[in-house]
């Protein structure tokens, strides 16, 4: 057995049924129906990631591979006799594995002959050479949020000119597919661009994601996109120019997912209260808790660049507009609780969010509170988390100096250590 809920689960007849026959997309559905869990949830005790899950679900991806048919049966606990299915005995299952470890990107031998063969020598594009970037392009999405966007920023150059020059081998739905695989990989190349505050060539970035998404016809990346950039003018303390690109992300797509719009709707509330309009912002932050919450009921709909969205990123972006309205006590409780709730491997959010953190603490007069927790946050702020991470714990010194607390040259003396300016 493996790390399933219960060994009577596996005698339900659909589900042993599933499992006899090898149907991986029916073994998925029927054990989620059986337990509840989300499809997120089955991706950490499979080492799958939520697209993936969502995949085989849906028949759009094959379970060819012995070793990811064994995470599956480990992490689910699929009884041995189960996975024997109609080929004979098998092997027990080896643990899962790490769902973002990058090692598990590269291409089988077979899979990396076409891909090579289809940029080298102008073959056209298949189905599998698209799923394998999309996957690959996940597991990038993943690993930044470990690492941060400086040792991807090559990388992912590369990538996007490998997508761009198999366009010239795609026809019909796969040539849109190539489009909508290059828009969203001009995106991820823009949030870096952006966290390394190079802001010209995010906007730049960013159009070219927002055209080609409109040539996908991916309405709902698009309106993500607007979203983004509106994140980006809140970033630059631009509130107005925040609300209008958030309000033009809500308009654009009214069929998007619950996600991508109450993305859109929490963008434009930040924007709201880093303008002081305390009533507007609470009112769209309403509204996109109501889409969050459909969000999470169904999350095998949102798509792949939403995996970030959830009840504990929402609590932090709460947390991100107390600040701006100067309601501390508010914000510390909201700021505390995400955090709380946000997977350690979040490196460089959790840097973030902590480095805001220790500025309220500063502000509400808690000096040796937010000492301590910037201290302690200044080593991931520096791998991974600057600028932003940095400016505030800067913001937190200040804070402390100004208050004549002695935290404030304390935190100076670290902030040096590390070659801040």
């Amino acid at each position: 057995m493996g790390t399933g809920d219960t060994p009577d689960l596996w005698s339900h007849p659909r589900l042993s049924a599933a499992a006899r026959e090898g149907d991986w997309g029916a073994v998925l559905r029927t054990y989620r129906s059986l337990t509840g869990l989300s499809q997120t949830r089955i991706g950490e005790r499979t080492g799958l990631a939520q697209p993936d899950v969502s995949a085989i679900e849906r028949g759009r991806r094959a379970v060819t591979s012995a070793e990811v048919r064994q995470r599956i049966a480990a992490g689910l606990g699929m009884p041995n006799a189960l996975l024997a299915g109609p080929d004979g005995p098998s092997s027990a299952p080896s643990p899962p594995v790490a769902s973002l470890a990058l090692g598990g990107a590269a291409p089988d031998a077979d899979l990396l002959e076409r891909i090579t063969g289809t940029v080298r020598e102008g073959r056209r594009v298949d189905a599998p050479t698209l799923d394998w970037l999309d996957r690959l392009l996940a597991e990038h999405r993943r690993a930044e949020d470990t690492i941060g966007s400086r040792p991807l920023m090559s990388v992912m150059s590369q990538q996007l000119s490998t997508v761009v020059d198999l366009h010239a081998g795609a026809r019909g739905p796969l040539g849109r597919r190539v489009v909508r695989l290059a828009a969203e990989h001009a995106q991820f190349m823009a949030w870096m661009t952006h966290d390394q505050d190079n802001t010209a060539a995010a906007l730049a970035w960013y159009d070219r994601s927002h055209e080609w998404a409109l040539e996908a016809g991916e309405a709902g990346l698009a309106a993500t996109t607007l979203s983004m950039k509106a994140h980006m003018a809140w970033s630059k303390h631009r509130p107005g120019r925040c609300v209008r690109l958030a309000e033009a992300a809500r308009w654009s797509a009214p069929g998007a997912s619950p996600g991508v719009r109450g993305m859109a709707a929490q963008m434009a509330a930040r924007g709201h209260a880093l303008g002081g309009d305390a009533s507007a912002a609470h009112r769209l932050l309403d509204e996109a808790q109501e889409l969050i919450g459909r969000a999470a009921l169904r999350p095998e709909d949102e798509p792949p660049w939403m995996y970030f969205y959830d009840e504990t990123w929402f609590t932090l972006q709460r947390g991100m507009a107390d600040m701006h309205l100067g309601d501390w006590p508010r914000a510390i409780e909201r700021l505390t609780t995400g955090l709380t709730g946000l997977p350690a491997d979040y490196r460089r959010d959790r840097a973030w969010y902590r480095s805001c953190l220790a500025a309220c603490l500063a502000r509400q007069g808690e000096a040796a509170a937010a000492l301590d927790l910037a201290v302690a946050t200044a080593p991931d702020a520096d791998a991974v988390g600057r600028p932003y991470s940095w400016q505030h714990l800067h913001t937190t010194a200040a804070t402390l100096l100004r208050r004549r607390a002695p935290e404030g040259r304390a935190l100076v003396a670290v902030l040096k250590e590390y070659g801040s300016p």
